[in-house]
């Protein structure tokens, strides 16, 4: 018999997965599927350290698509107000994904479900 979640002694991922779900359902935020999901993740390791990576280097990130794929979903996470196609100042042709303020929201609300499961805030936890 497997041991109920109510007695292992550290249940926070358990949590957190629970307090995802909702962050993934707050008001303005439009459904986003899993590949969706791991490229806004990957494309936050830029976002973090104040980079922005090229639609090129997007599309060279592996998250289990073709890059053509990829490119078509950066489309979509735009047309769905999560990211912005900023051409690049000195060349035009070039475009770099950045976060738009509900992608930010959405991170800052996934920040508060972590540190919710941990017990901390939000600035504890970061």
């Amino acid at each position: 018999m497997y041991p109920s979640v109510r007695t292992m002694p550290n249940n926070a991922f358990f949590r957190f997965a629970h307090l995802m779900r909702a962050a993934r359902s707050m008001p303005g935020m439009p459904a986003i599927d899993p590949v969706e999901e791991r490229m806004l993740n990957a494309l936050s390791e830029f976002w973090r350290v104040d980079a922005a990576p090229s639609v090129l280097e997007a599309m060279q990130l592996n998250f289990g698509v073709s890059p053509t794929t990829v490119h078509r979903r950066l489309k979509t996470l735009h047309r769905k107000g999560l990211i912005e196609l900023a051409a690049q100042a000195d060349d035009s042709r070039c475009k770099r994904v950045l976060p738009t303020s509900l992608a930010m929201a959405y991170f800052g609300r996934l920040s508060e479900c972590m540190a919710e499961a941990l017990g901390t805030s939000a600035h504890q936890a970061a």
